[in-house]
């Protein structure tokens, strides 16, 4: 009886310490990092209310300089594009290159290491070095962008390659097919979907980052509304923002209808 009651009186869970040690340093170090950084009540109040003075400022926006906004538009979409397809083209024999299941140690490691250089930094990161290298203009954006685009797409057609059925593979080879027979009977037809959904959606993602590597110089729309930020016009700041918005979401429109085309 009494050895029943002690096995009753345990604690089905014990308690973790480890753990509740590890949160406690971690809350420790976000109220560290809030006063190091010098993150207030007070300046969070002053914040909002700078914030609602900006927003008044923004509205209503002005759409007088429609030129000028179209030129901008037209020169991101343009960059997204072109960096889309130079990083297709670039991102595909390399993500041959570095299936495990379909090439040897001595090739997958390097081509992995090149998609791996891709995906270090963030594209306004490259931007910057592109501008220096190359001058402002549209040919560093699409630089930057086709470098983030073989890095995204590689990994992920990588991927893609490996996780495919080998047994179509061991059949065309069987029949004495060259290495490029192979890849188009019976690589190509199991991964083609999926790479479409790939590529739509870093199509998609270029075309928001060719907002945000304008703004170091590096063409497109991000360029014009750097300058209306830098000349306080913001009602020309909320139309380009609304610009922004309204061309993303017609380019996630038209990606899932894309998606539904060869889907079915």
């Amino acid at each position: 009886m009494a050895a029943r009651t002690g096995s009753i009186s345990r604690r089905a869970f014990s308690p973790n310490w480890a753990a509740r040690a590890a949160w406690a340093a971690f809350a420790v170090y976000l109220l560290y990092a809030a006063s190091q950084l010098e993150l207030t009540p007070a300046r969070f109040v002053a914040g909002l209310e700078h914030g609602a003075n900006f927003i008044t400022r923004l509205f209503p926006p002005d759409f007088h300089r429609w030129e000028l906004l179209l030129k901008g538009m037209v020169e991101s979409l343009q960059i997204a594009v072109l960096a889309s397809a130079a990083g297709v083209l670039i991102a595909a024999p390399l993500s041959l290159l570095a299936a495990r299941n379909l090439m040897p140690a001595w090739a997958t490691w390097p081509a992995r290491a090149v998609m791996v250089l891709c995906r270090t930094f963030h594209p306004v990161i490259v931007a910057i070095l592109f501008v220096k290298a190359v001058g402002f203009g549209a040919l560093a954006g699409i630089l930057a962008l086709t470098v983030a685009s073989v890095g995204f797409l590689g990994k992920l057609m990588t991927e893609a390659i490996e996780e495919i059925s080998l047994k179509q593979v061991e059949a065309v080879r069987a029949t004495g097919a060259p290495f490029m027979s192979v890849v188009t009977y019976a690589v190509a037809p199991q991964v083609f979907s999926r790479f479409v959904g790939f590529i739509s959606y870093e199509t998609d993602a270029n075309l928001r980052n060719s907002t945000m590597v304008g703004i170091v110089g590096a063409g497109g729309i991000g360029g014009t509304l750097f300058a209306a930020f830098q000349r306080f016009d913001y009602d020309f700041v909320c139309a380009i923002v609304l610009t922004i918005i309204a061309l993303i979401m017609a380019g996630e429109i038209l990606t899932v209808r894309i998606k539904k085309v060869f889907a079915a």
